[in-house]
């Protein structure tokens, strides 16, 4: 009768033996395998990386690679100096990015200008709100306004001067797929050939009109509203060390110092109207409607005005786009930049973003001998969505809430919440500094953040309450808290509850990313 209950027992354990040993076997295979692709020879002439796109995001990868002994061939398709008006100003965040990247002399020799400040204005009052000066931030409190085109090329040209990099101008048609994995691109050269590259890993940063975008990830930009800008030459603010923002009826204003004798105006436009250059629409609407509520003082409404006298010298119209992160699913590739994740400009933090994802990128790929082991670079892209989380979400969520609250409306709750979010901005004390941190990227903390839209939400109902409570004051203040729920609950789910309420994911970011200025 015994004789069974043992044949069992040495059945269990023959079984169990036999799957210990199957799965060393296993891992021991597995180990080896990744040992192989670690010490695998390079092949000569082929990349390590291709960085399709030399912008900010593109050029700046490209440097901190060649650095770490990475091969790097970067694709741009016009390596002329960029016009565009927006990225024309570095946050004080984005300035820790650059020194930690090695590349913070990119800001000088091309006329940039401190920025110190941001200046708002609003029926006929203004506050005046500092960078704050913080122990816990390790770089100089301050921003630099620039000429965007010129600092590209000094990242351009700052990365070229590496033996291991090899940038050519060209237009990239497509990525090269197998079965779900990207092994690189096809891209016809300036000389007209079409030319297919390969590299363990592709990264696409070719900007907010990106055409390999929706090879890499489904997702699409969504239009917001346009920004019509101008230079006015030979000219010179009273406060050029200030981002001047008109709370402006029905969309803002930005006016600041772009170089030492140059000057920006930039006003949004509605989406669905913009008025015609070719018939004079255009200065009509910068002369009718922007100029008078444009602040006399520190000659803004005067530079505006001698801008559109002189013919809107460089005038270009630029759409707002936004777009949401969304992960890449294919292996052999990442997105970067504005092809990967676009907001609202009006608290200009794009380059802060990208130069902030470059970083946490070149870390991760730090850890790796080989970027041809595709499985443990998979791996680490995937943390990389998640350690990027703290600055990406604040600004995301700060550029949405604060481009919505700045529209005027008629709508007595939305116009209280405009009212009180300039009363809390000039308020001073914490409330200032604290909301200053953070558009400075000097406190990417997502929770941080929260407390201070619902501090703006309160401030708005106190505004709409006074001098007395009544039916309709108390009814417009409950539609105001229903306003900032909605708008804050939208990139809540966007975001992520947990990334943007739990603060352990901000705090390993401030331990890992802010803690020096230079790495």
């Amino acid at each position: 009768e015994m004789v069974p209950t043992y044949a069992w027992l040495w059945t269990l354990l023959a079984f169990i033996l036999t799957w210990i040993v199957f799965h060393l076997i296993k891992r021991k295979k597995t180990a080896a395998e990744e040992a192989e692709a670690d010490t695998e020879e390079r092949r000569d002439g082929v990349a390590d990386v291709i960085i399709v796109g030399a912008g900010v995001a593109g050029s700046a990868l490209a440097y901190a690679l060649a650095k770490d002994g990475r091969r790097v061939h970067v694709i741009e398709r016009d390596l002329k100096e960029p016009q565009r008006f927006m990225g024309e100003l570095m946050q004080a965040g984005g300035r820790l990015k650059l020194a930690q990247l090695g590349l913070e002399d990119c800001l000088k020799e091309i006329d940039a200008q401190e920025s110190h400040s941001l200046a708002i204005y609003k029926d006929g009052k203004h506050g005046t709100l500092y960078y704050p000066s913080s122990t816990k931030f390790p770089y100089e409190p301050q921003g630099r306004f620039l000429r965007n085109g010129r600092l590209v090329q000094r990242l351009r040209k700052k990365a070229a001067s590496l033996a291991n990099v090899q940038l050519e101008e060209g237009t990239v048609k497509s990525l090269i797929e197998e079965k779900g994995m990207v092994k690189g691109v096809t891209y016809k050269n300036s000389a007209g050939e079409e030319i297919t590259a390969f590299a363990p890993l592709t990264v696409v940063c070719d900007g907010c009109y990106s055409n390999l975008r929706r090879s890499a990830i489904d997702n699409k930009e969504e239009v917001l509203s346009h920004f019509v800008g101008f230079v006015v030459k030979n000219s010179r603010l009273e406060d050029p060390h200030s981002m001047h923002l008109t709370f402006c009826k029905p969309f803002p204003c930005v006016i600041y110092q772009i170089t030492s004798d140059e000057v920006r105006v930039a006003a949004e436009l509605p989406a669905d109207s913009i008025p015609s250059m070719a018939n004079g629409d255009m200065v009509n609407f910068l002369k009718k409607t922007v100029a008078p509520q444009i602040p006399e003082t520190g000659k803004l409404r005067e530079t505006l005005l001698k801008g559109v006298d002189e013919g809107l010298q460089e005038v270009k119209i630029h759409a707002t786009m936004s777009m949401s992160a969304k992960p890449c699913d294919k292996k052999g590739v990442i997105v970067l930049g504005d092809a990967f994740n676009m907001r609202h400009p009006i608290i200009a933090s794009g380059m802060m973003v990208a130069l902030s994802d470059v970083l946490i990128i070149r870390n991760l790929l730090r850890s790796l001998p080989n970027i041809g082991n595709t499985k443990k670079v998979s791996k680490l892209i995937k943390s990389f969505y998640i350690i990027r989380k703290p600055m990406a979400a604040t600004v995301n969520t700060l550029a949405a809430v604060f481009s919505q609250v700045l529209i005027a409306t008629t709508d007595e709750a939305r116009e209280g919440m405009r009212q009180g979010c300039f009363n809390y901005l000039c308020s001073g004390g914490f409330r200032t500094t604290g909301m200053m941190a953070i558009l400075g990227g000097m406190n990417p903390r997502p929770l941080t953040l929260v407390l201070h839209l619902v501090a703006i939400t309160l401030t708005s109902m106190g505004y709409l309450l006074s001098p007395f409570p009544s039916p309709r004051r108390f009814w417009h203040s409950l539609r105001t808290f229903a306003l900032a729920l909605k708008m804050l609950g939208a990139h809540l789910v966007d975001e992520g509850f947990k990334e943007m309420l739990i603060p352990t994911n901000a705090a390993a970011y401030r331990r890992n990313y802010m803690a020096t200025a230079s790495d």
